[in-house]
């Protein structure tokens, strides 16, 4: 006898999937889903046609701003974003790296005045793949494995 184990479905919020099981806990540390009050749903390492393992996480009552959205691609930028009314799916998405990004990453050269100075960071994304994305102030390149959000 084959055991299924289902997962309710939300009536309203976000659901993310096609993460890659190696950042799903990045996202949910940086969409700060610790401190969530309503009923969040996480999967990990679920098979999946498409990419053969990946992370899901529903979210109930929540719906995510662009500035958001914006670090959930940094992170994981394969990503899809189901919006969820009344038990539907009403939008379908997938998260995409802006070209540039403010005030959500932080400048890796330690000297960068965004480091030591209240000043907001601001960087031109380089490349998405391998992410790179390269400081307004000091033109250093951060690449995505030195990459850390605020």
């Amino acid at each position: 006898m084959q055991k299924i184990l289902n997962v309710s479905a939300i009536k309203d919020g976000t659901v993310i999937d096609h993460i890659s099981p190696d950042v799903l806990f990045k996202v949910i540390s940086i969409l700060k889903l610790d401190l969530c009050r309503d009923m969040v749903t996480i999967g990990n390492n679920l098979e999946s046609k498409q990419v053969g393992k990946k992370g899901i996480i529903k979210i109930e009552n929540r719906f995510f701003e662009d500035h958001e959205v914006d670090r959930i691609a940094l992170i994981a930028p394969q990503a899809k974003l189901n919006i969820i009314k009344d038990y539907k799916v009403v939008d379908k998405r997938s998260v995409s790296i802006p070209t540039e990004i403010d005030a959500i990453a932080k400048c890796f050269n330690p000297k960068c005045i965004t480091n030591f100075e209240d000043v907001t960071t601001h960087f031109a994304v380089v490349s998405k793949k391998p992410l790179a994305l390269k400081c307004r102030y000091c033109e250093k390149i951060t690449f995505g494995d030195q990459l850390e959000l605020k």
